[in-house]
């Protein structure tokens, strides 16, 4: 496959920048209802990456399960956020997505509306892609899975099991052999493989659940619904102990398979029981449980509507393996709505007192069954609930009733939440899990920057940081990745890209959350480099100054933008920073054609006390000529900072005054003389006294330079070398000592 590299940085970079959006503001969407204004921003964030990414370009973008790829070429999969954005849009059945020309923000809306529907709702719509043509906008398209050839290819993988009329020596063998021994049936080499390429296909595995069903009747044909039941589950565990021995990567579609035949292939009353036998805690594979989760709405909805129109009533046993599947009230909702649809299709949906019973059904199924777990008296406790309340109504509440109130407030429940994650990752000891936990931590650290939450935000940051910063601790180093993927996340970005706005509370906050988080936030401060410095600039940089120079390689992105004053901000930044990591930065920027971006990439070598950056200004004054030299040695003295004088001294040590360099010592001497620091008075000093039998133009020139500048020095220091010079020096430097009297 095409490696990452391969692509442009500029690509590469905005897909990566494009795969945070996305998901960023479909976790939004999902999170927060859409009137929530941590919605509108994501969607305005997504609408702006897209934008700045692509611009007008038409950029087509392939989905794999773990990937993207644009002409071929893969994005690079080790960002987290690419894999996320992949899985997300693979999940959506989406294969590609084509950007063509400016993208209004009413599409994205549209785009974003799709990527989190219901999956169910979403297929029963005919896919993303039919949805579009209805309801998007035409500079986006969509290309989806085309769900027959999915189909054609389960019915393949089906016809690679022979037919129950052509089942050889094997199948009868396997079938035999499980609905004999059930659990403890002993199976071969040859049996195994059959059960491995059974479970690829839900077809398949029905037609197995169904043979191990048949001899389980009495002797008059009636069926033994436990029986039955208990073969199916034996079945069922012995394709999912294979699978996870022999191909574990498979055993999420087994599961998915097994629940499908489960609700196209067996009686429901079966399937009842199947649902209702508990899982044996020894088993390392929860089967009954994995089977309940791989029910979608759908298959759900086909199992009530079939159970319901063979017995015309919904009995407490369905109503609570309906609440064991779905849980969520939400979710029962959904499927009651899709089986009140299948069944207005069926004769027993169309009778005249269906309407009636559907009432009493769907009052049933959508209670919880606590019959089991709750006593008598504490049911006749709970229906009495209702009287009580409006007798405590009728008279004066009590008055610690708005406290109350307060405790389920939206803070106090973040606040819990916050709390709980904090106390398990204190109390977990075990790696994977402490892992977990992290991953958990900073997403909620996401959610609680977009609610604008930041001291609950900070509360977590703090609680990572410590656990990070604690070497040879358990955890350390997953506490590390969460707060590095935090720092480069879209919450960061749109939370580093407000902090002009925020009040000093919130300030102080932010300042802190991004000082805890660490290095990994210059990724989000970059982007508030702006032509004019403001508030939000200011800030920006101190912050980023103040991480010293683990920063600094976080920079060159800055140094490689083509914009003018972005490269002037990161010449600025790494001259505060101020270490010898930063000169291999600042040399490119100092051969910049713009005058602007030079003088502050000089300041900032000439703020470095280090002999590598005195070093990159010789080399430059060295290839510079004429009017670029005197901007060079301009900007270098214009603020007249005596920390340059070092520098100076130092490219005067390592020239060649009377050969190639003596220009350039020439404009050094002077430079020094502008500063005015006593700090040049050796170098300078040391210099007139020098002597030479040739080239004594060039000597009396170095001679002059030098005292002029110590005579602009000044001071005693610079006196007391001149008086010594006068003395001390040859013929040539009394003279001009006592031509400058």
């Amino acid at each position: 496959m095409t490696q990452a590299s391969q692509l442009s940085p500029e690509l590469a970079r905005g897909v990566l920048q494009l795969a945070q959006a996305v998901v960023g503001a479909a976790r939004t969407r999902t999170l927060y209802p859409t009137e929530h204004p941590s919605v509108a921003l994501s969607a305005r964030r997504l609408s702006e990456t897209i934008a700045t990414a692509f611009g007008s370009a038409i950029i087509s973008i392939s989905i794999t399960p773990d990937t993207l790829l644009i002409e071929g070429a893969s994005a690079d999969r080790t960002q987290q956020a690419i894999s996320d954005a992949a899985r997300l849009l693979h999940d959506c059945d989406i294969i590609q997505l084509t950007f063509i020309g400016d993208v209004p923000r009413e599409a994205v809306d549209t785009l974003l509306n799709v990527l989190t529907l219901d999956a169910s709702d979403r297929r029963t719509r005919g896919g993303p892609s039919a949805i579009w043509k209805d309801e998007g906008h035409p500079s986006i398209a969509i290309d989806q899975i085309d769900y027959q050839k999915v189909l054609e290819r389960e019915q393949a993988a089906a016809a690679d099991v022979p037919e129950p009329q052509k089942r050889d020596d094997v199948w009868r063998s396997l079938v035999l052999s499980i609905a004999a021994a059930g659990d403890h049936a002993q199976l071969d080499e040859r049996a195994e493989q059959r059960l491995l390429a059974i479970a690829g296909s839900s077809l398949a595995v029905g037609d197995l659940a169904l043979a191990v069903m048949e001899p389980k009747c009495a002797p008059d044909g009636s069926p033994m619904v436990t029986s039955q039941a208990a073969a199916v589950l034996a079945a069922f565990r012995h394709l999912t102990r294979i699978v996870s021995v022999k191909s574990p990567e498979r055993l999420s579609s087994v599961m998915t398979n097994l629940a499908s035949a489960a609700a196209t292939r067996l009686d429901p009353h079966v399937l009842m029981q199947v649902m209702q036998t508990p899982d044996d805690p020894n088993d390392q594979i929860a089967v009954v449980r994995g089977v309940a989760s791989a029910f979608d709405d759908t298959k759900v909805a086909q199992l009530l509507a079939t159970a319901l129109a063979l017995d015309g009533q919904a009995s407490d046993r369905l109503a609570t393996i309906f609440n064991t599947i779905a849980p969520d009230e939400d979710r029962k909702r959904r499927v009651l709505t899709l089986t009140r649809n299948l069944l207005s299709e069926t004769d027993f949906g169309r009778s005249g007192h269906f309407s009636v019973l559907w009432s009493s059904m769907e009052e049933l199924l959508v209670s919880y069954n606590d019959r089991p777990f709750v006593s008598e008296g504490y049911r006749a406790s709970l229906d009495g609930l209702g009287a009580r309340a409006e007798r405590l109504a009728s008279v004066e509440l009590p008055t610690e009733l708005d406290e109350w109130m307060l405790t389920l407030g939206q803070e106090n429940v973040r606040a819990l939440s916050v709390q709980l994650l904090i106390d398990l990752l204190a109390i977990e000891r075990d790696d994977a899990r402490i892992a977990s936990i992290a991953d958990d931590m900073e997403a909620l650290a996401e959610d609680l920057l977009m609610a604008g939450a930041y001291t609950d935000a900070k509360t977590v940051t703090r609680t990572l940081a410590l656990r990070a910063g604690q070497p040879k601790t358990v955890g350390r180093d997953a506490c590390r990745r969460a707060l590095d993927r935090l720092g480069e996340s879209l919450a960061m970005r749109d939370t580093t890209a407000s902090i002009g706005e925020a009040d000093e509370s919130s300030w102080g906050s932010i300042r802190e959350i991004v000082s805890l988080v660490g290095v990994a936030s210059v990724e989000s401060l970059r982007q508030v480099m702006v032509e004019t410095e403001t508030t939000a600039s200011t800030r920006a940089a101190d912050l980023i100054v103040g991480f010293g120079a683990p920063a600094v390689s976080r920079l060159a992105p800055l140094v490689d933008d083509s914009r003018w004053f972005v490269q002037r901000m990161a010449a600025r930044l790494l001259g505060r920073v101020g270490t010898p990591e930063a000169v291999p930065l600042l040399l490119p920027l100092v051969r910049r054609s713009d005058v602007r971006v030079v003088r502050d990439a000089v300041v900032a070598l000439g703020a470095i006390d280090d002999p590598a950056a005195a070093r990159a200004i010789h080399t430059v004054l060295r290839t510079a000529t004429g009017d670029r030299r005197r901007a060079i040695v301009e900007a270098l003295v214009a603020d007249r900072d005596p920390r340059v004088v070092p520098m100076l001294a130092r490219i005067v040590a390592e020239s060649e005054p009377l050969g190639r360099d003596h220009d350039i010592v020439l404009d050094a001497v002077a430079a020094m003389g502008r500063v005015g620091s006593e700090q040049a008075v050796p170098a300078l000093a040391s210099l007139i006294l020098r002597r030479a039998f040739f080239g004594r133009r060039k000597l009396r020139a170095l001679k002059e330079r030098g005292v002029d500048a110590l005579k602009r020095i000044g001071g005693p220091k610079a006196m007391t070398a001149i008086d010594d010079a006068a003395t001390r020096g040859d013929r040539m430097l009394k003279r001009v000592i006592a031509s400058k009297q």
